[in-house]
């Protein structure tokens, strides 16, 4: 096949991945999605409860854009608020990593099975018939995966693709590269699952692979500033405090991201592996972090709060409101 030939099918094959997930996520919304409002509405009273269900969510519908955006949306309608908002989106980064470890595994064949599994349910005049379209979109997104690894290979042999490659060895470079195409594509498990790929097929490196995946995460976030645009101040305060803590997360390990990636291949051994232990690690540390700054930050506004109220008591003022410091969750966060 001709270079034009190859990328042709490449993306039309990524084409096909990003509709299988469009598709799955919206079915998926179709299904539970009033459901899924009130569990959000009703679970993220706790910060941890709420890193759980945003994980949960996510893993369920093989996209943390749409988690992202339904989360900024109920922000917005008042259902939920700021501070419960974070668990949410710090869960959905965690939740993104299932793509990856369903690509490691190879356990991307059920795709057929599922395919014809919703078809037949697709096919029965009852309520299963919505439940197909998820079944069928779901071995969609595999079947495509498979296609996306038989049209890549081609690659391998490719001149012009090992140049681009190399010009994007550094861990700076694969970071910029993670953000940028997960920005396009709007999807971190497209940009993940790719790298999955061309990890197995040994033609990029697993430590090359790991930046990218990492800058995905950066560039995940752009779905739901884009849908926060013409919403309240809060939700797009949700939407940048996303940006924020994702980036501080990638910032933070960017000195060390070389050296992290080393050592994650060698304690997993498996290439493609070590990818998806890569993502789920970073990705576990930067919530935990976040959710501990987050609370230290919390108490530290209600310690300040109580201290300035008792000198007013003492001295027999009282604060005005306009100078107080935050008292409720959304306005401390």
């Amino acid at each position: 096949m001709s270079n034009l030939r190859i990328l042709f099918a490449s993306i039309s094959a990524i084409a096909l991945f990003l509709y299988g997930l469009e598709g799955f996520s919206r079915e998926i919304q179709t299904v539970g999605g009033e459901t899924l409002r009130k569990w959000l509405g009703r679970f993220t009273k706790s910060r941890w409860r709420a890193v759980v269900l945003g994980a949960v969510a996510t893993a369920i519908i093989q996209s943390s854009s749409a988690v992202t955006s339904l989360t900024v949306a109920l922000v917005d309608a008042g259902t939920i608020t700021l501070r419960s908002s974070m668990g949410v989106l710090l869960g959905a980064n965690i939740g993104t990593t299932s793509t990856a470890w369903l690509v490691s595994l190879k356990l991307t064949g059920v795709g057929p099975f599922f395919i014809v599994l919703g078809t037949a349910l697709s096919a029965m005049p009852t309520r299963f018939k919505v439940l197909g379209k998820a079944a069928f979109y779901f071995g969609f997104i595999f079947f495509s995966l498979d296609l996306v690894g038989f049209t890549l290979k081609p690659l391998a042999q490719s001149p012009l693709f090992a140049e681009v490659l190399s010009r994007s060895s550094t861990p700076m470079m694969g970071v910029l590269a993670g953000v940028a195409v997960t920005a396009i594509v709007q999807s971190s498990s497209i940009t993940t699952g790719l790298c999955i790929l061309l990890v197995q097929q040994a033609i990029l490196p697993a430590t090359a692979a790991i930046p990218i995946v990492i800058g995905a995460n950066i560039g995940t976030t752009a779905t739901a500033l884009v849908a926060s645009i013409k919403m309240q101040k809060t939700a797009r305060q949700v939407a940048l405090a996303n940006l924020c803590f994702n980036t501080f997360g990638v910032v933070l390990l960017l000195p060390f991201l070389g050296w992290f990636a080393a050592k994650v291949v060698d304690f997993a051994g498996e290439p493609g592996t070590a990818v998806a232990w890569a993502q789920l690690i970073f990705n576990l540390a930067m919530t935990l972090a976040v959710v501990i700054l987050l609370r230290i930050f919390e108490r530290r506004v209600v310690l300040s709060d109580s201290t300035l109220m008792a000198r007013a008591a003492a001295s027999g003022g009282k604060r005005k409101p306009d100078v107080a410091a935050p008292t409720d969750g959304v306005a401390r966060l």
